[in-house]
C-alpha cells in the first residue's frame, strides 16, 4: 500500500490493526455485465471488523500433511499441513494449504483434557467438539453471549496426550534407532571366499549394505553411522518399474566398521526411553506400515518381535502380537487408532514421512478429550494463527477453527485470509475523494450503493466515522443512494440521513438472514444478534424511513422450512419492515470453498445434499429449488403484508440494470455479494 499513512492499534479494537491510506478515488463504477441493481458503489474500508479473530501459543504443535509435526511459529504460508474435510458423508483428514500467518498479544488460557493433552489459545479461538464448534470462554447470556467449553465437552482428534518425550538425536536415540534399521533391514556378512587363480587359499570378506526405497530412512542412516565413525558410500542397487520403486543403497567393505557395526548394534543389557524410541523408529522405518487405519511392524525374528513389543510398552502403548503366517513372519499390531499412531509417530519420529500420514482417515476420537479446566493464566501473551484452505488444521492433536478467507483483499497488499478480518483498509479521506468525484461535469447522478462490499457501519466506523462525510457529499450534490448494513451503528447517523433524504432519495435495508439464534452465531460471528438488528429496523422506521429487511441468503434444509421464514417475516413486520427482499443461496468464487468447509464441520449430513444442488464451479441454487422456494415464501410474504413488487427486479430501493434481461438468474440473488454473511 503505497498511499499508507500510518498502521494504528488501540485497546478498544484488540486484536485489530487499522491501516490508515490516502485513497485516490471514492466511487467503483461496477462491470456492466453484472447483474447487481447499482452501477455505482463505495466502501470506505477493505477488510471487516465484524468478524472474530482467533490465535494459539506460538509452541502449539502442529500436523503438517508430510506426516511430521511443527510448532506453530515455525509453521509458514506455503506449508501444507492437515486440516479436514466432508466426504462420503463423513468427516476425514486432508491437506490444507497456509495462506495466511500473523500473531497478535491475547489473554491466555489454558485447556486441559482428560488425557494430558494441554492447550494454550485466547478466549476467542475456537476447537471441534462433539456439539460443534466453541470458543474457549463465552458467556450464556449478554454481549459475549457465544457457545463455549465447559467441562464434560469432548474434543475432536486424536490428542496429543502428555508432554512429549526428548527424542532429539541423542546418542541412546540414534543407537536404538541403527539397532531397529540395520537388525531389520541390513545385511551384514562375514565369511571366507576362495581367492581367484590359488587354490587351497581364501580371504574373510566383511560386507554391510543396507538397501531402502526411502531416501530419508537411508540418510538418516548414513548420517547416524558416520557420527559413530562409520563412513559409507552410496550406490544404486536396483532401478525402478512400473510396479516398483527405485532403491538405493549405502555400504562398507572395511573390516574396522563392520566390526563398529557389529558393536553399535548390540541388544544393549539396560536400554533407556530414548534408546526405546530411537528403536522403534528404525524398526518402523525398515519393516513398519501404516495403511487402512492400522500400524503394523513385521519380521520373522522372534527377538526382533519381542524387542518391539517391549519397547512399545516402555511407552504405555497397547500392542498385539500376530502370526506366524506360512513364511514365518510374525507382526506387531498397534492398538488405540489414530490417537495411539500419532503418539507413536511424536515418541519415536520416524524418518519415512510417507508412513506417518493420517491423510484420508475418518476423523474419530479414541482418547478421552474431554475437557478438565479451562484456567485464565492471568496475563497476555504473543499468540499466532493460520488461515488455512480447508478453514481448520490440527493442533495439539485436536481439530482447531481459523478464520476464512475474503477475495477483496487479495487486491491490496494483504492476504485474502486473516488480514480481511484483522488488518482494515481505512480510506480516510474518502469523503474528500468522493466530493471531487461527484463535483465533475461528467457525473450523472447515477444510485450509488453502500455495503455491497464491506459492511460501511461495521465496529470500526465508531473510531473513523467515515459515513457522515460521505452522506454530505452524496446529498450536497443530488446523487441519491441506499445503505445496505447488519451494524445498529446506522443509529447514530439516523437525523443525518433524514437530512439527506430532503435533497436525494434515500433507501436504507438491514441484512437479517438468520432467525435461528445458535446458526446465526455460527455463521455471522462477530455481528450484532438477530434482535439487535429488529431493533435498528424499528429506529429507521421511528425516523421516518421506510426500512427494507434482506432476507437473503435462504440456506436450503436450515433456514427455508415454513415455519423459520413464517416466524423470520413476522419478526420482521413486528421491527416495522416495510418490504423484505428474499432469495436462495448463491455461492461464488471463494465463498464457495468457506461456504462448504463451515458446512461440513456445523452440519455435515447436508453435505452432499449441497453438493448435489451446487455441483463442479455452480454458484446457484438449481431453478427448481427456486421455484419451490418462491412458491413457499410468497404466500408468507403477502400475508405479512411485506411484498415489494417483482422480487427478481428491485432490491435495495434501486431498480436493476438487468431488470429487462430475459435469461440468467433472479438480481436478487445477486445483490449485494459481500453481505452474505
Amino acid at each position: 500500500m503505497n498511499n499508507l499513512v500510518r498502521s494504528v492499534q488501540t485497546p478498544e479494537f484488540a486484536g485489530l490493526t487499522f491501516h490508515e491510506v490516502l485513497a485516490k478515488s471514492a466511487l467503483n463504477r461496477v462491470p456492466g455485465q453484472s447483474y447487481v441493481p447499482f452501477g455505482w458503489t463505495i466502501n470506505p474500508y477493505r477488510g471487516c471488523s465484524h468478524a472474530c479473530v482467533y490465535c494459539l501459543d506460538p509452541s502449539t504443535r502442529i500436523t503438517m500433511a508430510d506426516g511430521s509435526v511443527r510448532a506453530l511459529r515455525d509453521v509458514e504460508p506455503g506449508d501444507t499441513v492437515v486440516g479436514t474435510v466432508a466426504r462420503d458423508g463423513y468427516r476425514r483428514y486432508a491437506p490444507s494449504k497456509v495462506l495466511a500467518k500473523w500473531s497478535t498479544r491475547k489473554r491466555a488460557y489454558r485447556i486441559t483434557l482428560a488425557d494430558g493433552t494441554t492447550l494454550v489459545a485466547s478466549g476467542d479461538h475456537r476447537f471441534l467438539t462433539e456439539r460443534g464448534w466453541k470458543h474457549v470462554t463465552g458467556a450464556m447470556q449478554g454481549a459475549n453471549r457465544r457457545p463455549y467449553l465447559t467441562t464434560g465437552n469432548s474434543l475432536i482428534g486424536f490428542g496429543s496426550g502428555t508432554p512429549r518425550p526428548d527424542v532429539e538425536p541423542t546418542e541412546e536415540y540414534r543407537l536404538g534407532y541403527l539397532t531397529g534399521m540395520i537388525r531389520g533391514d541390513g545385511m551384514l556378512l562375514e565369511r571366507d571366499y576362495p581367492r581367484t587363480g590359488r587354490p587351497g587359499q581364501s580371504y574373510r570378506a566383511y560386507r554391510f549394505r543396507l538397501a531402502l526405497a526411502d531416501a530419508e530412512a537411508l540418510d538418516r542412516s548414513r548420517e547416524y553411522l558416520l557420527g559413530f565413525g562409520v563412513a559409507t558410500s552410496t550406490f544404486e542397487f536396483s532401478t525402478g518399474s512400473t510396479t516398483r520403486r527405485p532403491m538405493r543403497a549405502i555400504r562398507t567393505s572395511r573390516r574396522a566398521d563392520h566390526s563398529r557395526i557389529t558393536e553399535l548394534i548390540e541388544w544393549p543389557a539396560d536400554s533407556s526411553g530414548a534408546w526405546h524410541a530411537g528403536f522403534l523408529a528404525g524398526i518402523f522405518d525398515a519393516e513398519g506400515s501404516n495403511s487402512r487405519g492400522t500400524l503394523r511392524i513385521s519380521n520373522n525374528d522372534i527377538r526382533m518381535i519381542d524387542a518391539t513389543v517391549t519397547s512399545l510398552e516402555t511407552f504405555g502403548f497397547d500392542a498385539v502380537v500376530e502370526g506366524p503366517a506360512t513364511n514365518g513372519v510374525r507382526s506387531v499390531r498397534l492398538r488405540g487408532g489414530v490417537a495411539a499412531r500419532q503418539r507413536f509417530f511424536e515418541i519415536a519420529d520416524p524418518a519415512i514421512l510417507r508412513k506417518r500420514s493420517i491423510l484420508g482417515a475418518m476423523v474419530k476420537t479414541h482418547a478421552d478429550l474431554r475437557v478438565v479446566a479451562v484456567e485464565p493464566l492471568g496475563t497476555e501473551i504473543e499468540m499466532l494463527d493460520i488461515t488455512t484452505s480447508t478453514e481448520d488444521f490440527v493442533a495439539n492433536g485436536v481439530v482447531s477453527h481459523n478464520c476464512f478467507a475474503r477475495p477483496t483483499h487479495e487486491y491490496l497488499d494483504l492476504s485474502a485470509g486473516n488480514d480481511f478480518d484483522r488488518e482494515l483498509v481505512v480510506k480516510v479521506n474518502v469523503a474528500e475523494v468522493l466530493r471531487r468525484e461527484l463535483a465533475r461535469p461528467s457525473w450523472r447522478h447515477e444510485p450509488v450503493a453502500l455495503g455491497t462490499n464491506t459492511d460501511p457501519y461495521q465496529r470500526a466506523e465508531g473510531r473513523y466515522a467515515l459515513m457522515p462525510g460521505i452522506i454530505e457529499a452524496l446529498a450536497g450534490s443530488g446523487t441519491p443512494f441506499s445503505v445496505l448494513t447488519k451494524g445498529t451503528l446506522l443509529r447514530r447517523d439516523l437525523p443525518l440521513l433524514a437530512g439527506a433524504r430532503e435533497h436525494v432519495s434515500v433507501d436504507l435495508a438491514m441484512s437479517i438472514a438468520v432467525y435461528d439464534d445458535e446458526l446465526q452465531r455460527s455463521i455471522e460471528p462477530g455481528t450484532p444478534t438477530t434482535a439487535a438488528r429488529l431493533a435498528t429496523v424499528r429506529a429507521v422506521r421511528d425516523a421516518g424511513f421506510d426500512c427494507t429487511v434482506f432476507l437473503m441468503p435462504i440456506l436450503p434444509f436450515l433456514t427455508d422450512t415454513r415455519a423459520h421464514l413464517d416466524d423470520a417475516l413476522r419478526r420482521a413486520k413486528e421491527a416495522g419492515a416495510t418490504s423484505v427482499v428474499y432469495s436462495a443461496l448463491h455461492l461464488r468464487g471463494s465463498v464457495k470453498p468457506w461456504f462448504f468447509a463451515w458446512l461440513a464441520r456445523e452440519h455435515p449430513e447436508l453435505v452432499p445434499k449441497y453438493r448435489a444442488m451446487f455441483p463442479g464451479t455452480a454458484a446457484y441454487a438449481p431453478k427448481e429449488y427456486r421455484a419451490w422456494l418462491a412458491e413457499r415464501i410468497r404466500p408468507l410474504m403477502r400475508a405479512h403484508r411485506l411484498e415489494r413488487g417483482r422480487e427478481d427486479v428491485v432490491t435495495g430501493g434501486v431498480r436493476s440494470r438487468a431488470a429487462d434481461r430475459s435469461s440468467g438468474p433472479p438480481v436478487v440473488e445477486a445483490a449485494a455479494p459481500a453481505m452474505l454473511f
